[in-house]
């Protein structure tokens, strides 16, 4: 790698360092900054060593060309800028939502931008519709008594808040002016503004498999093309994804019955098939009936 662009790596992590510990959290990037970062570097033009005259002799034949990979430094150094990439426009995609004022009914009344949580390298993507109270308050998707319920389904399943990444159609809190308590449903307008930043978390995630939970969340991204008692555990597609519609883990929270949880389970188990996670049997006969 040339000497100039080290230079320049070790600078920008030098004062990427110095921005951290003054407590700056995002660094704004712009797509053509990310673009340059990460091409590859040109080699240096080293200057030919002055001709020596030398006894005519036959052409020399070229020698054959080793197979063998490229040394084992060069391959994670380009992953490792990748990755930071990503992780670079995330942040300022996250630093965009947060300063929306494109509602401003709703900027009046939220605490917070409810951006996403998890794994921006996850092959599952759960998208809500909007966060609630306990959502406002903590800046996190699904934390209050059904965002629970979803963690308790996805450790059930293997997985974990950890592991997936979860976000909602809707970054800020409905306003309930006429309530002080509970929540309402997103409006058609409100969602068809938003939903340009989870366009692109889905395009920055590029996860395997998207999980829509209740039926505002499916009507947001698929419009009205039927309730969800119809579509869930049906697979559709969104944005070239394979999409599994199910019930909102509040629906299971006002209807405790077993055959309605089994089939939420049914269509986690269809999701952790697609993704090629081993299922027990014990996994498989959980909330049957006998």
């Amino acid at each position: 790698m040339a000497a100039p662009y080290e230079q320049l790596i070790d600078a920008t992590i030098l004062h990427l360092q110095e921005l951290k510990a003054r407590g700056t959290r995002f660094v704004p990037v712009a797509s053509e900054t990310l673009a340059t970062l990460l091409q590859q570097p040109e080699r240096s033009a080293v200057p030919a060593p002055p001709a020596i005259p030398a006894p005519r002799q036959p052409a020399p034949v070229a020698p054959p060309v080793p197979i063998h990979p490229p040394p084992a430094s060069r391959a994670p150094a380009v992953l490792s800028l990748e990755a930071t990439a990503k992780a670079a426009a995330m942040n300022e995609l996250r630093e965009r939502a947060r300063v929306c004022v494109k509602c401003p009914h709703l900027v009046s009344t939220r605490q917070q931008v409810v951006f996403g949580v998890g794994s921006i390298e996850a092959e599952l993507m759960l998208v809500g519709e909007a966060p609630g109270a306990d959502e406002d308050a903590q800046g996190e998707p699904f934390v209050g008594a059904a965002g629970q319920l979803l963690t308790r389904i996805l450790l059930t399943a293997g997985l974990s808040r950890e592991t997936v990444y979860i976000a909602n159609i809707l970054k800020c809190r409905p306003d309930t002016p006429d309530k002080t308590s509970g929540n309402r449903k997103p409006t058609s307008a409100e969602m068809e503004t938003c939903i340009p930043y989870l366009h692109e978390q889905i395009d920055l995630i590029q996860p395997k498999i998207l999980m829509a939970l209740g039926g505002t969340a499916v009507e947001g991204l698929l419009g009205s093309v039927g309730g969800i008692t119809r579509l869930r555990g049906q697979w559709q597609t969104y944005r070239g994804i394979p999409l599994m519609p199910t019930f909102h883990p509040a629906y299971l929270l006002r209807n405790q019955s077993p055959a309605e949880k089994r089939k939420v389970w049914e269509d986690m188990l269809q999701v952790m098939e697609k993704l090629g996670l081993p299922i027990s049997e014990k996994q498989r006969s959980f909330f049957l009936t006998k």
